[in-house]
Formats: structure tokens, C-alpha cells, sequence
């Protein structure tokens, strides 16, 4: 990993992981790759041990036609689709599963966020009441 570092590192820092396992990117690199809040990124592991992070930027029109950002997304995944595809299922249900994981997700974070309201209201009232 150190010759990694030397041969194609422009920059390195020392950063601590979260208990969860979040890593904050230092400011240079951010402003750097031009990654701000709710930049998607991709992660990738090499097999030497490095971490690559890569900003995914959407198309400056924002719309998802030609995006490289989606394009890149799907490529991504690609793997994962001919495996299924492989295992006999069709590109049909694949969709649907994607599609019924996606309202999951955000029905969760729904959720969430009137579970996270209601509890910020009970606090505000108890504060008044107190």
C-alpha cells in the first residue's frame, strides 16, 4: 500500500473512522474532487488494500438522460443483474424488485422522519410545560 501511496497519491491524511464506520474526507480533497453535502460517492476496495473514493456527478442539465453519474450507477450494479440473469430470472423481475426496495427504503425513511417530528414535538412540549 505505501508504494500505492508514493506512485499515485497526490495527497494523503490520516483520518479516524466513526463507531459506525463513517470517514469524513478532509476539505482539500473534497473541494478538490468537488464532492459537497449529498455528493454521491463511489467506494471501491482494490486488492492490495486501498480504498478509492470517487465522486458520481450528475449531468449539469439534471437530467438523468446520457448521466454519467446514472450510467456509471447502472455499470456498477451490472455485475449483480447478469448473476440473476444467469440464475434464470428476467430483467422484468428484476425491476420490480428494485422498484418494491426502493418504496421500502423510503417508506422507512418516512418513517423516520414522523417518528423523529413526534419525538421533537414531545421535547419542545415538555420544555414549554417544564
Amino acid at each position: 500500500m505505501e508504494v500505492y501511496m508514493k506512485e499515485h497519491a497526490i495527497g494523503a491524511k490520516i483520518v479516524l473512522t466513526t463507531p459506525d464506520g463513517q470517514v469524513a474526507l478532509p476539505i482539500e480533497f473534497r473541494e478538490a474532487l468537488g464532492i459537497e453535502a449529498n455528493t454521491a460517492v463511489s467506494v471501491a476496495l482494490t486488492a492490495d488494500g486501498a480504498l478509492i473514493v470517487r465522486p458520481l456527478l450528475v449531468s449539469a442539465q439534471g437530467s438523468s438522460e446520457g448521466s454519467p453519474w446514472l450510467r456509471e450507477l447502472y455499470e456498477q450494479f451490472a455485475p449483480v443483474r447478469q448473476e440473476a440473469i444467469d440464475k434464470g430470472y428476467t430483467g422484468e423481475q428484476i425491476d420490480q424488485w428494485i422498484d418494491k426496495a426502493v418504496a421500502e427504503v423510503r417508506r422507512e425513511r418516512r418513517l423516520k422522519a414522523e417518528q423523529s417530528a413526534e419525538s421533537d414535538q414531545r421535547r419542545a412540549e415538555t420544555r414549554r410545560a417544564g
